[in-house]
């Protein structure tokens, strides 16, 4: 009796790889940038069928081949998210804060920007027109 080809492990591994990779898509968007839910979804999914692979491959090894290829691609898989684990959960907390920059309510420091005309302006410029200007700071490593 020919054994079948178990392709939950392929498709588990294939699931847990997108996990990974996916994280450059879903971080451009709001709801799965302050925290990867998405990306942790994809792992747990192939993490899943991976798991239920590797008991098809074990346990009926008769009927489903897969044993060697399974533990090798679950092991891989374990590796990938526990380096997307340690960059998301640990490395990415450990980038400063800046010291240099304003805190609420004080005063910004002068200085000189592009347009959209490409012809320098700077904020001294923009608060002698008028009362107040609206600055909005971007966070920066991203």
């Amino acid at each position: 009796m020919k054994r079948q080809w178990n392709s939950l492990l392929w498709v588990g591994f294939v699931v847990a790889v997108a996990g990974l990779f996916s994280y450059g898509f879903f971080v451009r968007f709001p709801i799965t940038r302050d925290f990867p839910w998405a990306n942790l979804l994809l792992f747990g999914i192939g993490g899943a069928l991976l798991i239920v692979g590797l008991f098809r491959a074990f346990g009926r090894s008769q009927l489903y081949c897969g044993k060697i290829f399974g533990s090798i691609l679950t092991a891989i898989a374990l590796f990938l998210f526990g380096l997307f684990s340690y960059e998301i959960f640990y490395v990415l907390r450990q980038v400063p804060l800046s010291a240099h920059a304003p805190r609420l309510g004080e005063k910004a420091p002068d200085f000189m920007l592009l347009d959209q005309n490409e012809q320098p302006v700077g904020l001294g410029d923009l608060l002698s027109g008028s009362r107040a200007v609206v600055m909005i700071f971007y966070r920066g490593f991203w």
